[in-house]
Formats: C-alpha cells, structure tokens, sequence
C-alpha cells in the first residue's frame, strides 16, 4: 500500500480529514478545484476560507489534478453528495479503497453514495466513514469516534483501519454500509428541523422530542431500505444525531436556525462556499419515503420550509398530528 493517501475535497471538513491523517507525518494529497485554497495551503498550510482555525501539517500536499489523488492507493472521498459521481468518475481506473465521507441521497436516482461510487469508480473496494464530526475538533486533534463501514468486510477492516486510526481518532467496524449511509443522510435533514426548534425559541423540551421522534424516522426509513438497528442506534446513527441536533456548529442546524428566524431559504441557500447537505437531502428522503410508503412527518415538515412554508405554521401542523402510542406505531 502506498504511504500516501489521497483526499478529495478541501472544504472544512476534507481539510479536516487531511490534517488528522498527517498528524502521524504521513504525506496526504489533497484536492481541490480552487487554485487559491491550493496555493495557500501549500504555501503558507492555512486554509482560511474553509477551516480558518487550522494550522495545518506541512505534509498535506494540495493540488488541482484530480490524477494525483486518483494514484493513491486509499482515497478519502468529502464531495458534496450530489456531485460525488461526476468527480469520482474522472480519476482514472485504479484498483484502492474508495472511503466516501460525503452524506445524502443522489436526486433523481434516489441512490445512496456508495451505489454511486461502485457505478462511477469501477475497481474501488467501496467504505464509508461517518459518525459525530465537527471539523474543527477533528483537525484540532480533539477525541473523536467515527463507523468504517467496510463492504470489503474484514478483510477491507485489516486494510484501512491502521490506516486511519489515530490516537485521538478512533474508528469502530461495521460492514452495514447501507445502515452508515442512512444515519448521515437522514440526520442532516433533522437537524435542520432542530435548528429551526432553537431560531423559534421552542425550547430544550421541543428540540429533545424532536430528536427522539425523529430518530423513530431514521430507524422506520433505515430498516425499510434494509439498515440494521444496531447500526443506526451507533455512532454513524444516534451518535451524529445527536451532535448535528445540538449546535450551531452544524451547518445544518444553523441552517434551520434562521429558518425559524424568519430568513428566506433562496437567501440562506445562496452562499455556495458552506453546503449544508441536508437541503439537498431532503426533498430527495422526502419523495423516496413517500414512494415507498414511509411515514417521516418531520422530515416532510423540513421539505415544505425549504420551500418557503412559514416556520411556525410548519410546528403548528406538526403539534397537531393524532395522538398515537409511542411505540409500534407512526410518528
């Protein structure tokens, strides 16, 4: 294998991936479209649009050749999700281990990441890395524990696990690629809920049901699509739940937060330097539960406000469902 590792994407949190993955003094080339974030992470190892906090490791390397990247034998993926098909697709054909740290559901297709990058990236053994993530704490070497989802099974495991683990940055095994998938992309659309919890002033009660009622969605979705149950109450599930749910850290969250401020969506979801992933997910989640007969009342809530639907009147329909048990039942 290689020594060196490759990573597409050099947002805050493909940065984040890169400093943590050289911490140990690996060389990491990092990618990215932008010649001036390239430049100035090499020259000066600061990336200021993106992870301003940082001060990164001289041996992250930038570049703008997708080729470079595409050499190495282990590639971490951070593409926004509706785009991870057509980047992947242009590096060259080349036998490694393909992690994917984007989350969401590909529009149109309703595929899940790792469909995408199996069509897109012949050749790769397909991973997938997720769990609860702020890229700041991560690049600060702050205690992290993350799901590698491996569908090479063990074997896959063996490989990259030395790879990525790190003192500070502990990933745990699973081979249920479907259920590490789910987790992310269905949490991303609830924390904007949450954050629209906190811009209504709803209080802490509000934003706790909400998480728990929407973690019943997650798990009814994820099992539906064939998701394990241990998988979503772990790390890549519940986990990044509740972090994303509960900070304006999230991109997501704080999305959601000025939802309920009153802002408009076209003037949040204008600025393309942050994507919060989870307005892209959920008219995606949003027609593919109710295609497949899926109760998800809250992340339909979170579809109508990113189309412009008034806040509160949005809560107002939801505090007003039927009363129904907990328990064996929908939402």
């Amino acid at each position: 294998m290689s020594d060196i590792v490759g990573v597409i994407g050099a947002g805050a949190w493909g940065t984040a991936l890169a400093q943590m993955l050289a911490s140990d003094g690996r060389d990491v080339t990092l990618w990215s479209r932008n010649a001036e974030v390239v430049e100035e992470i090499n020259t000066h190892h600061r990336n200021t649009p993106y992870l301003p906090s940082a001060s990164l490791s001289p041996t992250i390397h930038a570049t703008s050749d997708l080729g470079a990247v595409g050499a190495c034998d282990v590639v971490l993926s951070v593409t926004p999700a509706q785009h991870l098909g057509s980047v992947i697709g242009s590096m060259p054909v080349h036998p490694r281990d393909l992690i994917l740290c984007s989350k969401g559901i590909e529009a149109g297709t309703h595929r899940l990441m790792n469909e995408v990058a199996t069509d897109a990236a012949p050749g790769s053994a397909i991973a997938i890395l997720s769990g609860p993530t702020f890229a700041h704490e991560v690049a600060a070497g702050l205690p992290t524990a993350v799901t590698l989802a491996c569908s090479g099974g063990d074997e896959q495991w063996e490989r990259l696990s030395p790879v990525i683990a790190r003192p500070a940055f502990r990933p745990y095994y699973s081979d249920d690629v479907t259920g590490a998938e789910i987790g992310g992309a269905v949490k991303n659309v609830l924390a904007i809920a949450c954050g629209v919890v906190d811009g209504l002033q709803l209080g802490q009660n509000a934003r706790a049901a909400l998480i728990a009622r929407g973690y019943a969605e997650m798990m009814r979705f994820g099992e539906h699509l064939g998701a394990e149950r241990d998988t979503l109450a772990g790390l890549c599930g519940l986990g990044d739940l509740v972090l994303t749910c509960s900070s304006t850290s999230s991109r997501n969250f704080s999305l959601g937060k000025a939802l309920g401020e009153g802002k408009s969506p076209a003037e949040l979801l204008s600025d393309r330097r942050t994507v919060a992933e989870g307005s892209h997910t959920a008219p995606v989640l949003g027609e593919l539960a109710r295609t497949q007969g899926i109760d998800m009342p809250i992340v339909e809530a979170v579809c109508q406000l990113l189309q412009g639907a008034p806040a509160r009147e949005i809560v107002s329909g939801l505090l007003s469902r039927p009363l129904r048990a907990e328990q064996g039942a929908p939402a």
